[in-house]
């Protein structure tokens, strides 16, 4: 297969509003518009920012809380993470997702298939799923038998190192039958990554060093379309050119899961040249797919190179093949 503007379209769109309004209808869309000329959506919401519930202030009694972190990705995403205390027992709620904007006071993420809302609303945030009916797939993530829906205010401050839970990325996803949980930590300046199965005979539970690189994002996909599910870990390192990597994990026959080799972009001679980082990662349909802007003598040029990898079978492991590569 080529690598067709099909393709090109598609890792766009995944990269800019995946998932951002797959349940919202025209109908929908029209009444918003209307809210925005009434004056009934906020145009001017600061989302970005951390939110607690009501026990953080009353933390130095010994009350649990917890907490959800905002950040910002661009102007059409941003980072949600939420943690809890941590200091006296396991987190009680642990849950990681990029959310799209679908208007100036709502953005929306995907949870096992159901559409999530985050409702900001000056110094408070409300989440919630768009269907009532959906509300279970909020529990999962929590300790319990809590949900981490609600409603949430803003503080306008760090939230306390001392109680909270220092897990920097962690995401639960599940394909063809087979769980995955990606986890990570800092610690001593060195990033942690863990991962392991379940619903395998031999589950994998494994973990790596990974130096100054932060887990952005996790995905599974069936690449080598085998009946088997592969698990694709995002990484960026901490560096100013934010260079991405990837580490990836076949499983092999609904039994076991091994390392998938993935070599590095400033490595590979075949793509690399004029690469200076803050390149993109996703998946698209069977192949992972890698774009990046081009520098010549140090200098960003309007040209954006895009890469098709495959997943092939290699001498010791699977590995990522590139089979095309486009500039535009």
């Amino acid at each position: 297969m080529n690598f067709t503007k099909k393709h090109l379209f598609a890792f766009a769109i995944l990269l800019m509003a995946v998932g951002c309004v797959n349940n919202t209808t025209k109908k929908e869309i029209s009444k918003e518009k209307q809210e925005h000329k009434k004056g009934t959506i906020t145009t001017s919401t600061e989302v970005i920012g951390n939110y607690v519930s009501d026990g953080y202030d009353k933390r130095k009694e010994g009350y649990d809380w917890v907490s959800v972190i905002v950040t910002r990705i661009d102007n059409n995403k941003i980072n949600l993470k939420v943690r809890s205390r941590a200091d006296k027992k396991r987190p009680t709620c642990t849950f990681d997702a990029i959310a799209y904007k679908r208007n100036d006071s709502i953005y929306q993420t995907s949870v096992q298939g159901k559409s999530v809302l985050f409702r900001f609303n000056k110094d408070q945030i409300n989440i919630s799923t768009e269907n009532d009916q959906d509300n279970s797939v909020l529990y999962f993530y929590c300790s319990g038998g809590a949900s981490f829906a609600g409603s949430y205010k803003k503080i306008h401050e760090s939230l306390d190192p001392s109680q909270i839970d220092k897990t920097q990325f962690s995401k639960s996803l599940n394909l063809q039958g087979v769980g995955f949980n990606v986890s990570s930590i800092e610690k001593n300046g060195t990033t942690k990554l863990t991962v392991f199965t379940y619903g395998l005979p031999h589950d994998y539970n494994e973990s790596f060093d990974i130096g100054t690189e932060n887990v952005v994002n996790a995905e599974v996909e069936d690449l080598n379309s085998d009946g088997s599910p592969e698990l694709v870990v995002f990484t960026q390192k901490d560096e100013p050119q934010k260079r991405a990597n990837v580490y990836a994990f076949s499983v092999n026959n609904k039994k076991s899961m091994s390392q998938v080799y993935f070599q590095p972009t400033e490595e590979n001679k075949k793509i690399n040249n004029g690469y200076n980082g803050h390149d993109e990662f996703a998946l698209v349909e069977t192949y992972l797919v890698q774009r990046f802007s081009l520098y010549k003598d140090g200098v960003k040029t309007d040209k954006t190179r895009q890469i098709q990898y495959v997943l092939v079978d290699g001498e010791a492991s699977r590995k990522f093949k590139v089979k095309n590569q486009s500039e535009y």
